[in-house]
């Protein structure tokens, strides 16, 4: 393994100090492990460029919350710069008389036919415009013998008119018919959505109603607090309902009950909230990776993080859930 240079060092310290994997790093900035691997090791030579380094790098201090201009200037030696690459050779546009292709003589030959080319083109041109008025003389005689014709027509389309009418009027009182259908049927809808949504709208009161009340009565304090780890005791309420939003950045995020059961082990993206009914449950553990910006509700009640998340980054949370009517 290679040596770490300072910024490398300074990189895995702050990956690390948020909880963060390489894996986990792979996911947010979806740049493959092993150049990170490259970034933190100084080893640029897997790197596909000089350029794609120095982005490298900036997708990694915007993961995990580092000044990008700050990082580049402090520690511009172990940077190297896409400056000094040289610009390929034959991608020069400067090109000597000598290398100009000699085919492009023969192109001032081709101006000695033009005269001839004209001519040609002239031609066709006068013998299409002949072509169309012999097709419009052709067109008016058609429609002189179809104007001859129409007396007899007339009378055909009369009784076709007729019967037109009949197959209207038939297709009239069905149309009625389908109409009065169609409008009973979406009344019963509206009707039905009506009802559902009145049962809805009074579940929701009923159960803001209960949540109001429990918390009235519930308590949450604080059972002890070690290291980054802080233990909590819930207790006066008959729910456990969980919620995480994350308000800054990208987190790690990994919520288990008492038996090790996970129910959710992966990254919450910024602005994202997960919502967890833990009523069932007598114990949940929450680890959070990196704590700036993220709040914890407690069936509605916005509770404190145990530390100052300017100074302990990655927290671990864990609930003691008492339900009332146990107590």
């Amino acid at each position: 393994m290679l040596a770490l240079t300072e910024l490398g060092q300074r990189l895995r310290q702050e990956r690390e100090s948020k909880g963060l994997s390489l894996e986990d790093l792979q996911k947010l900035t979806k740049i493959q492990k092993r150049y990170l691997l490259g970034i933190e090791e100084g080893n640029y030579e897997v790197m596909p460029g000089k350029f794609y380094v120095r982005a490298f790098i900036k997708q990694y201090c915007e993961a995990i919350g580092l000044d990008t201009d700050a990082i580049f200037e402090e520690y511009k030696s172990d940077i190297p710069s896409t400056q000094t690459e040289d610009m390929p050779q034959q991608l020069s546009r400067v090109r000597s008389r000598k290398e100009i292709p000699q085919h492009t003589k023969g192109v001032s030959k081709a101006y000695d036919y033009l005269p001839t080319v004209l001519v040609v083109a002239g031609v066709v041109v006068v013998g299409i415009i002949i072509w169309v008025i012999a097709q419009n003389i052709v067109s008016d005689k058609n429609k002189e013998q179809a104007n001859e014709e129409a007396p007899n027509s007339e009378v055909q389309q009369s009784n076709t008119q007729e019967e037109t009418n009949e197959t209207t009027a038939k297709n009239d009182n069905s149309t009625s018919e389908d109409e009065q259908s169609a409008a009973d049927k979406k009344e019963q809808e509206e009707e039905k959505a009506a009802k559902e949504k009145a049962e809805k709208e009074k579940a929701e009161k009923e159960k803001a109603e209960k949540e109001k009340k429990d918390s009235g009565k519930q308590e949450y304090k604080e059972v002890q607090k070690t290291g980054r780890s802080a233990t909590y005791a819930l207790s006066g309420t008959d729910a456990f309902n969980l919620e995480v939003t994350s308000t800054q950045a990208d987190t790690w995020l990994d919520v288990k009950n008492g038996k090790g059961n996970a129910f959710f082990s992966s990254i919450l993206k910024k602005g994202e909230t997960k919502e967890f009914d833990l009523t069932k449950e007598t114990e949940a553990r929450v680890n959070i990776g990196y704590s700036p910006g993220v709040e914890l509700k407690v069936n509605g009640k916005a509770v404190d993080l145990p530390f100052d998340s300017s100074k302990q980054v990655r927290q671990v949370v864990t609930i003691q859930y008492q339900p009332a009517e146990a107590q």
